[in-house]
C-alpha cells in the first residue's frame, strides 16, 4: 500500500520549511516510523529490472543493494568498470542472492550513453534511475562542449532515457527517477544560460543549477513519455554522508557530519519510488515518500515558455529533435 498521506500535514509542514531537521536523520526518523513495513513489499522487484548509474558508491551503491535486496536484477552503470566491479563484489558479500552486474555508462559522454543503451539490446528495462553525480571545482567541459555538470546531471540521461524508450515500454510498468537534490531550492531556471557562460563559476552553483533543471524537466519528461505508459519521477535524499560530499564539500560535511543521512536513507526514495504498488503520480517531484513543492523562494520560479525552451535546448544539444 503507498504512504504518501502518512505524516500529519503540521509536522510535514515544519520538517520541510525549518530545512535542517527534515533534510537531516532525523527527518528521517520520525517520518520512517509511520511508513508502513511492508511497503515496498520484500519481493517488490522480482522478475523486474533496473539500471542505476553511478551505483560505485553513496546513494546510487544503496539503491543498487536496497533494489536487489527486493529481488531485482540490477545493472551497476558506472564509468570505472574496476569500481563497479567492487561495488558488485560488496552487495554479493552483504546479499550472496543480490543479482547484480555491470554496465558501462559515463553520462556526461554522448559516446558512452550511445554504447551503454546498444548493450541493452532488447532487453526490457521496468526501473532507469538517475543517480550520477558530479560537482567539479572549476568549470569543465566534455569532449562535447558542454559544461560537465549539464551533460552528467540533464544531458546525459535525457539521452539515455530516449535510447531506452524501447526497452522501457515493452516492459511492465516502467519507471524513470531522477535522484536531485535539495539544494535546487536556491537555484533558479537557469534557461539563458544552462551552459554556465556567464558570471562567477562555481562548482555547488552549477550542481544546484543542473539540480534545479531537473525537476523542471520531469513534468515535461512526464507527458512526452505517458504514450508509452513510462512514469517520470524527481526526488532528494537530504543531507547524505557520501564520498562525493566529504571530498567537494568538506566544510559542510564537518559541519553537518552529525545530522547526515546514511546513504541508506538517502536512497529510501529512490527505492520506494521504483519499487512501491501502486506506482506514484508521475511528474512529481517527492522528497521521504511524499511529493514536495518545487519552490520555496519567489525568485526561483519560471514559467512554462522557460521550461519548455530549455527542454528544447537540451534535446538539440544531444542530436534529439525539439518537438
Amino acid at each position: 500500500m503507498s504512504s504518501i498521506n502518512d505524516a500529519s500535514p503540521r509536522l510535514e509542514y515544519l520538517l520541510d520549511r525549518t530545512i535542517a531537521p527534515g533534510y537531516s536523520r532525523l527527518g528521517f526518523h520520525l517520518r520512517h516510523a509511520r511508513w508502513p513495513p511492508d511497503d515496498p513489499r520484500p519481493d517488490a522487484m522480482r522478475g523486474r529490472t533496473a539500471l542505476v548509474t553511478g551505483a560505485n558508491s553513496g546513494i546510487g551503491k544503496s539503491v543498487a543493494a536496497a533494489l536487489a535486496g527486493l529481488g531485482g536484477t540490477v545493472l551497476l552503470g558506472v564509468r570505472n568498470r574496476e569500481r563497479g566491479e567492487q561495488a558488485c563484489r560488496d552487495i554479493r558479500t552483504a546479499d550472496p542472492n543480490a543479482d547484480v552486474t555491470v554496465t558501462l555508462c559515463d553520462l556526461s559522454d554522448t559516446d558512452s550513453v550511445t554504447q551503454c543503451a546498444a548493450a541493452l539490446g532488447d532487453r526490457s528495462l521496468n526501473v532507469l534511475i538517475h543517480n550520477a553525480g558530479v560537482l567539479p571545482a572549476e568549470r569543465t567541459e566534455t569532449a562535447g562542449g558542454h559544461e560537465l555538470t549539464l551533460a552528467t546531471h540533464v544531458l546525459g540521461p535525457l539521452l539515455l532515457t530516449d535510447l531506452l524508450t524501447r526497452q522501457l515500454s515493452t516492459a511492465a510498468d516502467p519507471r524513470v527517477i531522477f535522484v536531485a537534490s535539495g539544494g535546487m531550492y536556491t537555484a533558479p531556471l537557469a534557461v539563458d544560460d544552462p551552459e554556465f557562460r556567464d558570471g562567477n563559476y562555481r562548482g555547488a552553483t552549477a550542481y544546484a543549477r543542473t539540480k534545479r533543471m531537473q525537476v523542471a524537466l520531469t513534468p515535461l519528461l512526464a507527458e512526452h513519455y505517458a504514450p508509452q505508459g513510462i512514469s517520470v519521477h524527481s526526488m532528494h535524499p537530504g543531507w547524505v554522508d557520501t564520498p562525493g560530499i566529504a571530498t567537494a564539500l568538506p566544510g559542510f560535511h564537518r559541519l553537518t557530519g552529525p545530522l547526515l543521512r546514511s546513504p541508506a536513507m538517502g536512497a529510501d526514495t529512490a527505492v520506494w519510488l521504483a519499487a512501491t504498488d501502486p506506482t506514484p503520480p508521475s511528474g512529481r517531484f517527492w522528497h521521504d515518500r511524499r511529493p514536495r513543492p518545487e519552490h520555496y523562494l519567489r525568485r526561483t520560479e519560471y514559467s512554462d515558455e522557460q521550461a519548455s525552451r530549455l527542454w528544447a535546448y537540451c534535446r538539440r544539444a544531444v542530436g534529439l529533435d525539439d518537438s
